[in-house]
């Protein structure tokens, strides 16, 4: 059991005979440590480069993903506003003077496992009011952040491996 904790992929393999909630959140913190192992060890410079039109950069992934976390897990599903969102669009793609890759980093882990903590209070069933959808379950919003965290870890591949040549969700 030890292993798969450390390594995310085998704990997706080991996940698959598991019950639904077990194989939901190993996917997503599969992805979630995709994405952290995609742009740990970048320069500060290459994690803030535009490497494509949009606003997306490797250190730009990780805040909007911190956003993603806070707006489902906290705001959505435990109907918590103390945190201050930026608005619906900008989802926290721009990056300040302060942050560094590491400080991005720990502060999207410090979310992630107050998302796990959250959700595990529960059960896959809860719904929630939203105001485009009318209500969304637990479930959904677990669908929801692994696309959004996979499609994320994709758009971290292609940067990474244009930055430096590194490919593939363990590499």
């Amino acid at each position: 059991m030890g292993a798969t904790m450390n390594d995310p992929l085998l704990a997706v393999a080991a996940a698959s005979v598991d019950g639904e909630r077990t194989v939901l959140e190993t996917f997503l913190n599969f992805h979630r440590a995709t994405i952290v192992r995609k742009v740990r060890g970048l320069s500060e410079e290459d994690a803030r480069l535009r490497r494509v039109p949009s606003l997306t950069t490797p250190a730009g992934l990780v805040k909007h993903l911190t956003v993603m976390e806070l707006r489902w897990f906290q705001r959505v599903l435990a109907r918590r506003t103390e945190e201050e969102l930026p608005p619906e669009g900008e989802e926290g793609w721009i990056l300040d003077e302060h942050d560094t890759v590491e400080s991005l980093i720990a502060e999207y882990e410090r979310v992630c496992a107050l998302s796990r903590e959250t959700a595990a209070g529960f059960a896959l069933d809860h719904t929630v009011p939203h105001p485009r959808l009318v209500r969304v379950s637990l479930r959904w919003i677990y669908v929801h952040l692994i696309e959004e965290t996979a499609r994320h870890a994709g758009h971290a591949d292609i940067l990474r491996e244009l930055t430096d040549g590194s490919t593939g969700d363990v590499g």
